[in-house]
């Protein structure tokens, strides 16, 4: 159970870091709280949501060269942040239950980015994210290897706050 909730909380990570990136302007859609919708994702596997990832809030605010967001779940252990900019290199995820656990992001466009979740250097997953037209929205597609060596699909959706 523990590297499940390791791997989840490094995906809802790499979702928050690599979600808010674009831009670090108050203005900027990526910028405020954002609400796990637990009705509108979709786990494969299903086991791969831990209890504490229900719920949990992201707070995304623009740091000294790029943005400082924190996650908090609804139990103890579902708790990191990290302050990350978006020039392709490994960001440190302080506070995520895999050791080493680090994320490399990349801009396709406006609304879209690309990232790499990793731990101890080897790739974990890979996250497409899309904010929506009316910016209310962020869709996460996830698609790679848990701790369990498991193959995953997830579909993560989050609302601003």
């Amino acid at each position: 159970m523990k590297k499940q909730l390791s791997v989840v909380v490094l995906v809802l990570t790499a979702v928050l870091v690599g979600g808010v990136i674009a831009r670090t302007q108050s203005s900027d859609p990526w910028i405020g709280t954002w609400k796990f919708n637990l009705e509108k994702s979709i786990f494969n596997p299903a086991s791969a949501m831990p209890k504490g990832a229900v719920g949990a809030t992201f707070k995304i605010e623009p740091s000294a060269g790029g943005i400082k967001w924190t996650l908090d779940g609804t139990t103890p252990e579902v708790h990191s942040e990290a302050v990350g900019s978006f020039d392709g290199k490994d960001n440190p995820v302080k506070g995520a239950l895999a050791p080493n656990s680090t994320s490399a992001f990349k801009r396709i466009d406006d609304r879209t980015l690309e990232f790499v979740g990793k731990i101890d250097g080897k790739p974990a997953l890979t996250t497409r994210l899309v904010i929506s037209a009316d910016g209310k929205m962020m869709t996460a597609t996830q698609t790679g290897t848990n701790a369990e060596g498991q193959s995953v699909k997830n579909v993560l959706v989050l609302d601003k706050q």
